[in-house]
């Protein structure tokens, strides 16, 4: 993957993009550098990692951006037009626009900000140096705080004063652990998490929208085991996030089970972390109003997992019917769940997943029309009796003779 980025960045670099070029056409008139992009996308490029979002700071008013891009091909959303951002979206991509600025008044969540047209000064403001690395639609390099030295000794440096800026957002906190963890950059200064833990109260001031987008990007890290490495880290992460209290359970896991069997299912880090017998990750669910669908994710493994634990035809011979009842999916996953953290079974639990994989379910063969040529009357004895059926069926190993059914449907005649 690494090789792939570097040749992609050689020959197709980001900033040659179509539509990102007919933006800075729109924004540099004159030939003017009027804007240029900065944080994650120019970091990524330059470190040769992926690129996502990509953000853009420019010397024009959010009304100039608006009015600028009025007779455009792009949708322009005032996505948070107080303080300076404009979004432009086309074809299901979205490009910030940010107007260069300096705070006025912080409060830990958000900031009072002047625009400006200097772009040192918007730099200061900004989290870490390698963030604040500029990029024309050229490749020029503007790096005003010396980020570039910081990436290349994948260094995680504030910009100034540390107690400013965590001040000024308490979310750098979540930042500081992501990009230490993402970088491994573990010979962490003790005097900045000194600071970090005595600015811990200020995370409470967040909302947990932001704080749950952070969490799931530190956990989505390529490297998240390496948290292990630094104890006031995980210490500190612990401490924000108490609900995440089984760490633990990813100690017994090697980087190559790690890659096999959790990086294509990420979410499955939540129940590792969260279910136990307790309501534990409902509180966690509750508290950062997490969407349906990981609630009823984490509800399926509180339900199951300790049948699946202590019942040694789980995954034997009451397979098939718990593949019929939950899917072969959560199976899976419960099975990761269950033995993903033991060292001794991870040969059982390859052997396990492809025994899930190569259960075939028969379809249930009776339908209400079935029924109703039985002598059924339409109503609600049709899916009462239906769910009678299946589950004989189901007990029966998924089998149905003629005089099993016609017995059962004396019942309902």
């Amino acid at each position: 993957m690494y090789l792939l980025n570097n040749i992609k960045n050689i020959l197709f670099p980001f900033y040659k993009e179509k539509k990102i070029r007919e933006i800075f056409k729109i924004l540099n008139d004159k030939n003017d550098v009027n804007a240029m992009m900065v944080g994650g996308c120019v970091r990524n490029y330059l470190n040769k990692e992926m690129i996502g979002d990509i953000d853009i700071a420019t010397i024009f008013t959010p009304s100039e951006i608006i009015k600028k891009f009025s007779n455009s091909k792009y949708k322009v959303i005032k996505t948070g037009i107080d303080h300076g951002t404009i979004t432009l979206s086309r074809d299901g991509t979205n490009y910030e626009i940010t107007t260069l600025r300096h705070d006025v008044e912080t409060d830990g969540r958000h900031a009072k900000v002047l625009f400006t047209k200097n772009w040192h000064s918007d730099s200061d403001r900004r989290d870490f140096t390698f963030n604040a690395i500029y990029m024309d639609h050229k490749g020029k390099v503007f790096d005003p705080q010396n980020g570039i030295k910081s990436l290349k000794e994948k260094k995680v440096k504030f910009i100034g004063d540390p107690q400013k800026r965590i001040e000024e957002d308490y979310l750098r906190i979540l930042r500081y652990i992501r990009f230490s963890i993402h970088y491994q950059d573990f010979n962490n200064d003790e005097e900045i998490l000194k600071i970090i833990k005595q600015n811990l109260n200020g995370i409470t001031s967040l909302s947990k929208e932001r704080m749950f987008n952070e969490l799931n990007k530190i956990i989505n890290l390529d490297n998240f085991l390496a948290i292990f490495l630094k104890k006031n880290l995980l210490e500190i992460f612990t401490i924000i996030f108490p609900e995440c209290k089984y760490l633990n359970r990813f100690k017994g896991i090697d980087k190559n089970s790690y890659k096999k069997f959790i990086k294509s299912e990420k979410k499955l880090l939540f129940p590792l972390m969260l279910v136990d017998s307790t309501d534990n990750h409902n509180y966690f669910s509750y508290k950062y109003k997490v969407s349906n669908n990981l609630k009823e994710y984490l509800n399926f493994f509180h339900s199951n997992f300790l049948s699946a634990k202590q019942n040694k035809n789980f995954f034997n011979k009451d397979l098939k019917k718990n593949i019929f009842y939950h899917g072969k999916n959560n199976i899976k996953s419960l099975a990761k769940f269950i033995f993903i953290n033991n060292k001794k079974k991870y040969l059982e639990l390859n052997q396990i997943l492809k025994k899930i994989e190569n259960t075939n379910i028969p379809e249930f063969p009776i339908t209400g029309k079935d029924l109703l040529k039985h002598g059924l009357k339409s109503g609600k004895k049709i899916g009462e009796a239906i769910k009678t059926i299946e589950k004989h069926w189901i007990e029966n190993n998924f089998n149905l003779k003629n005089d099993q059914l016609k017995n059962l449907l004396k019942r309902y005649n």
